[in-house]
């Protein structure tokens, strides 16, 4: 049952911190925080408990798993069920939940309770999204938590909340619907080969097809979760929905909504549909390549810190669609660490940028300048991720983009080299960011407080999770190499000869 205890906690607790906020509204805070802690507690002592034992992944058993039925007419079960790359993920969202909760805790002055249900709400989506087992269920969670996110950018926005809301909820909406026609495809066509008419993920696998209906089927999928991730160019509501987002809808954006599209090329994309996803990979390495080179430029030409970091999260994500599609054990190591730290470390950074923009009232970096010697525990918060973000050697992000490269060079020389050249920017970008905002002229000569301890606190904990990383990544990579073994046979010699060819075509 524990598996149905993550998603109940944050439901409950979301109820709860609602109903509370008519007597006081601190009781809110306290209870969605109590929740997402419980959420963490459980996940983290199933990650101790299973890790001695994380080979029963690779030989395709499920660490946990729950399943009863649900509308059997139609083959549907309500089925959960997790390997340690879904654990991993729900230790992040719950880690990063808990410390959304802790970064609004003075932003956030109206409608306290309403707040914390969305935000609990979307959490629990979030789990579910990365345990359900069943398609059917996989994709009713996928469109159930756009409905929080979207009223915590409407309702808790900035200036133009209500247009960056109702844009991520088109793009993700209509993504989502193509998404849903494939797996009902995949439902009929499994079902008229076999007879049997289920949703079930396992089942589904190895499902026979015409080639040019799994590729059909495949981009269904795929674009879904290119939405998602997201890749050029179906970025755009990026931008603006993190721009208008309140400090916690950005963590989430960036830290777990983001990473439901990797989640999906991992666990949907490459094992039902190997062959398609194999002819597919030039075009998808391309689209990363281009996304992190687009990314970094975009990044260094915005004026606004919000919109800047959104950008860096579409050059740091264009690693990931390079990693998977480059297909080998090196590669998809290293997309999983990316994954991890580039939640860590982008929350991070719009943790400061909300906080900076609660005291100075702006996000415009002309406006801004020479602050760190008003604040100097801000500014070296805000030098440490600047460093992480460009990959610098001892923090997570490098061990992820590292072993990204590696793994995509034995794929294509040139499209490593080009993707390459993606870090130089973000050195460019990332040091650029903190010279303007505070080195240089002071601006304005009001005084602004700096961080303090509860904010501290939740500075100290993701520096310390990115240095761990950084020093020491075996844990996760030893957590994560079960499940990324038990994906279909990374391609070959003679398929990596394909690959470059085709790309060379």
């Amino acid at each position: 049952m524990i598996l149905v205890w993550l998603l109940v906690i944050p439901i409950a607790g979301g109820v709860l911190a609602w109903g509370s906020a008519r007597h006081n509204p601190r009781w809110a805070r306290w209870i969605a925080l109590s929740a997402l802690s419980a959420d963490l507690v459980l996940a983290v002592s199933l990650w101790a408990q299973h890790y001695q034992s994380f080979e029963l992944a690779a030989s395709g058993l499920w660490l946990v798993e729950f399943e009863r039925p649900w509308i059997p007419a139609f083959g549907i079960r309500f089925h959960l069920g997790i390997d340690s790359l879904s654990l991993l993920l729900i230790v992040l969202t719950a880690f990063l939940g808990a410390l959304s909760v802790l970064c609004s805790w003075s932003e956030i002055e109206n409608q306290i309770g309403f707040f914390h249900f969305n935000l609990l709400w979307v959490l629990a989506g979030l789990i579910g999204v990365f345990s359900a087992l069943d398609l059917f269920l996989f994709y009713f969670l996928w469109e159930l938590m756009l409905v929080p996110m979207y009223f915590l950018i409407a309702i808790w926005g900035h200036e133009r909340r209500i247009y960056a809301s109702i844009k991520f909820f088109i793009f993700t909406q209509l993504s989502g619907l193509l998404m849903l026609v494939a797996i009902l495809a995949l439902y009929f066509i499994h079902g008229a080969n076999t007879g049997n008419y289920t949703f079930d993920y396992s089942e589904l696998l190895g499902t026979t097809m015409p080639p040019a209906t799994a590729m059909w089927l495949m981009l269904g999928f795929l674009i879904a979760f290119l939405v998602k991730l997201p890749a050029v160019p179906v970025h755009t509501w990026l931008p603006d929905a993190h721009t208008e987002a309140p400090t916690a809808g950005s963590v989430v954006l960036a830290g777990l909504l983001l990473k439901t599209g990797a989640y999906g090329l991992l666990r949907f994309v490459l094992p039902l549909f190997p062959q398609a996803a194999l002819e597919f990979a030039p075009i998808a390495m391309t689209l990363g390549v281009i996304g992190i080179l687009y990314g970094a430029v975009m990044a260094f030409a915005q004026t606004d810190l919000k919109r800047l970091i959104a950008y860096t999260s579409v050059s740091h994500m264009g690693f990931v669609l390079l990693g998977v599609f480059a297909w080998n054990e090196l590669a998809l190591q290293g997309a999983v660490i990316q994954i991890i730290c580039h939640g860590i470390s982008t929350g991070a950074q719009f943790i400061l940028v909300g906080i900076l923009q609660e005291r100075t009232h702006t996000r415009e970096i002309e406006r801004l300048g020479g602050l760190w010697a008003a604040v100097p525990r801000m500014g070296g918060v805000g030098m440490f991720f600047a460093l992480a973000a460009l990959g610098l050697p001892g923090m997570g992000n490098f061990v992820g983009e590292f072993l990204i490269l590696l793994g995509a060079y034995r794929v294509s020389v040139p499209l490593t080299a080009c993707a390459a050249v993606g870090l130089i920017g973000a050195a460019i970008y990332s040091l650029w960011l903190v010279q303007k905002t505070f080195h240089g002229e002071r601006r304005s000569q009001e005084r602004i407080a700096d961080l303090s301890t509860r904010e501290m606190a939740v500075f100290i904990t993701l520096i310390a999770a990115i240095v761990w990383i950084g020093l020491y990544p075996q844990p996760l990579l030893n957590t994560a190499k079960p499940a990324l073994d038990a994906l279909p046979p990374p391609p070959g010699v003679e398929q990596i000869k394909m690959l470059s060819r085709k790309y060379n075509e």
